[in-house]
């Protein structure tokens, strides 16, 4: 077993046990692989083991990684889950399955007519930004309902979920509970968050997609 494969099988191990302390199917949660600044040879390792779900912060790291990756293994599943620029939401909509950082209205109406000339939709969630920080993008919890709304109704996207990323000072569970419950408010099924030192806890409150790079790829 290569030492990727080995890393691979050990956090599944351990979102099993998590979800399983916390009275849930293992099956509930998706794992993640985030590959940014990894190269295609250590994707490929980790394809090889069975991983199937990947992400990547950046629309120019990704289409130079994965057009070519995708068509060897068409079953590949890729997530945008960095901040999206308007000028690359045409690249975005034609590479990634899901995109889960859509956080302002100006963002929504171009992924939405980008949608409709492509002909291809793919997944959203809103990135909510709990801890409110200043320097980090999100939609603040307060303003969440209403941009959910418009986000469905004016724009038609399709908003399966939520994510975050809480900030790095404080308690991640506080704010994981916190999302859960906004999703639980909104009706949608799907929270992606928990990171490499977290995810046990995300999937203990609710995560059913967490985003796991180091713990997988090792230190970039």
């Amino acid at each position: 077993m290569s030492d990727r494969a080995a890393r691979l099988a050990e956090v599944k191990a351990r979102i099993a046990a998590a979800a399983r302390a916390a009275g849930r199917e293992p099956a509930e949660v998706t794992l993640v692989a985030v590959s940014k600044t990894h190269g295609s040879e250590r994707v490929r390792e980790l394809l090889a083991a069975g991983q199937r779900v990947f992400a990547e912060n950046r629309v120019h790291e990704a289409e130079a990684k994965y057009p070519a990756l995708k068509a060897e293994f068409p079953d590949l599943e890729l997530h945008l889950i960095g901040p999206l620029q308007t000028n690359k939401a045409r690249e975005a909509v034609a590479l990634f399955d899901v995109i889960q950082s859509v956080d302002r209205d100006k963002l929504a109406g171009v992924l939405a007519k980008e949608m409709a000339r492509i002909g291809r939709r793919p997944d959203c969630y809103i990135q909510v930004n709990t801890g409110e920080e200043d320097q980090k993008a999100g939609i603040a919890p307060a303003d969440l309902d209403a941009f959910a709304a418009n986000c469905r109704t004016t724009h038609g996207l399709p908003i399966v979920g939520l994510m975050c990323i809480p900030p790095v000072d404080e308690e991640p569970a506080l704010h994981f509970a916190l999302l859960a419950k906004m999703a639980a408010r909104l009706g949608l099924k799907k929270i992606s968050m928990g990171m490499s030192a977290d995810y046990e806890t995300a999937v203990r409150l609710g995560a059913t997609h967490v985003r796991v790079g180091t713990a997988l790829f090792g230190a970039r």
